[in-house]
């Protein structure tokens, strides 16, 4: 796990259904501050967050020019910069990866790259433009690569307003035959329901496409069925499909459930974010249970769900072995919800991985329950928790289970669950004897130095695996700090982001 510089532009992230949630945050605060890292044996620049001066540029430039893959995100890039990009990527065949998010590029600063993509030496394959500061001016050239690029197989150009008329002209380019796309991300791009007809038009005639996001846009009920008749007769692969935040009501689901009883390659599944309710969920379980269906990711966050769905959830979870991880965060499910899903993943056909309930209105109450479904299941990777009142006894229950030796939690986050020190030193025997633990987030709990030393303590231990604590808004002393300070230099494999 790389831990980079903490970035200084504000970034937008995907609400309280983030996928990057496992991974480090995007700013991460606190001692852990790399300026980039450079791979010497793959040829990797991988830089976040550095203002570029005119001699450091010059620097990198050299090293560009044998790299196969460079990230440059948040470094106050402009359009200048990327005619030197341009002649990088003209030059530097092995290049397969260009990232760029988060600079102030502009439409000339995308007219130069695409000069270096339309030559025949191009070998790029992903390009990621995110928040560049593009209009709808650079859809005409970016449609010039999709028609002439063929190993170009992603495009992410989100949070950029590029508009309904901008993106039909990428799906121009996308149904050019030389186009090979593969996966493209359009969240936050000012689309409205407009764009359905060209989006249509391009799946079907891109059975290439496997990928495509369209969260976080004005789209509504209308367009989402349009798009999903559209993708039940379209010859084409879809395997990930994101709808976040797009206006979509109990309305849509019947339709969203047809393609899902009809794409058996459809796998990964968000709505997040869309008030579809108990009723919609029902409607999605129809499809979802089709023998069809090969769901592996379900994502249903903020869905304002209750525990009356939590009986159409606990069937799926209990009898779809393909279902690997559903994310529920901010819905009402309560313990009652709760005890349920645990019923399921207790069934020996659940096959789940991963369990987002965060925000849930969960309680002590729970947490026996899921203790036993953690002794009992052997798949269950990753357990998200935080921010429900579990209590300092909910925890000690908790950890009941998870020393189980059927438990075989890797990740586990507890954060803003009014825990206090009295629950840590249960929690260090957890971190000393299950190896298979490697993360834990405990941030924002009163854990004071008490706990935190009995948390350092078990790190310190040589059985202890666990490779990133997360211990953000948490008081403690001084020292305190130079343990952890110590504790870090004496193992510098432990991350401990504050």
């Amino acid at each position: 796990m790389r831990v980079r510089a903490p970035c200084v532009r504000q970034q937008r992230l995907r609400g309280n259904g983030s996928r990057e949630a496992p991974a480090l945050p995007s700013s991460l605060p606190g001692r852990h501050r790399e300026q980039g890292l450079i791979s010497t044996v793959k040829m990797e620049l991988d830089i976040q967050c550095e203002e570029m001066s005119p001699s450091r540029w010059a620097e990198l430039l050299t090293t560009m020019k044998s790299c196969k893959t460079i990230r440059l995100d948040d470094c106050n890039l402009s359009s200048s910069n990327c005619e030197d990009l341009s002649s990088i990527i003209n030059t530097n065949p092995s290049l397969t990866e260009l990232k760029l998010n988060n600079n102030e590029l502009g439409d000339a600063g995308v007219e130069y790259l695409c000069k270096g993509l339309l030559m025949p030496s191009c070998s790029l394959q992903k390009l990621w433009l995110q928040n560049c500061n593009l209009t709808s001016a650079s859809c005409e050239t970016l449609r010039s690569v999709l028609s002439a690029q063929p190993s170009l197989t992603e495009l992410h150009v989100g949070d950029n307003r590029l508009g309904t008329a901008g993106v039909k002209v990428l799906c121009q380019g996308m149904m050019n035959p030389s186009c090979k796309l593969q996966k493209l991300q359009l969240e936050y791009c000012e689309l409205t329901a407009d764009i359905v007809e060209a989006l249509n038009a391009a799946l079907q005639s891109k059975p290439t496409l496997k990928e495509l996001s369209l969260s976080n846009n004005t789209l509504g009920d209308t367009a989402v069925k349009q798009l999903c008749r559209g993708l039940v007769e379209a010859s084409c692969n879809l395997e990930l499909l994101h709808l976040e935040n797009c206006g979509i009501t109990s309305d849509s689901c019947r339709d969203i459930s047809t393609v899902l009883s009809n794409k058996s390659s459809l796998m990964d599944l968000s709505v997040g974010d869309n008030k579809i309710g108990d009723s919609g969920l029902a409607l999605l379980c129809q499809g979802l249970m089709h023998p069809n269906c090969k769901i592996q990711k379900l994502w249903l966050w903020d869905c304002d769900l209750t525990s009356a769905s939590c009986k159409d959830l606990s069937r799926l979870i209990s009898t779809k072995e393909t279902l690997k991880e559903i994310s529920l965060i901010d819905n009402n499910l309560r313990d009652s919800g709760m005890e349920m899903l645990c019923q399921a993943l207790k069934d020996p056909k659940s096959k789940l991985q991963e369990l987002w309930v965060r925000e849930c209105g969960l309680t002590t109450a729970c947490c026996k329950v899921v203790s036993s479904a953690l002794s009992t299941n052997k798949h269950l990777k990753v357990l998200h928790m935080g921010e429900n009142k579990l209590g300092d006894a909910g925890v000690e229950l908790l950890c009941e289970g998870l020393l189980h030796p059927n438990c075989n939690i890797q990740s586990l986050w507890l954060g803003n669950c009014d825990l206090t020190a009295a629950c840590c030193a249960t929690l260090a025997t957890v971190m000393t004897t299950k190896q298979c633990l490697t993360e834990l987030d405990l941030s924002y709990n009163p854990l004071e130095d008490e706990g935190i030393r009995k948390i350092c303590e078990a790190l310190r231990n040589p059985s202890c695996n666990v490779q990133q604590l997360i211990l953000y808004d948490i008081l403690w002393s001084a020292e305190v700090d130079d343990e952890l300070r110590a504790l870090e230099d004496s193992k510098p494999e432990v991350k401990i982001i504050s």
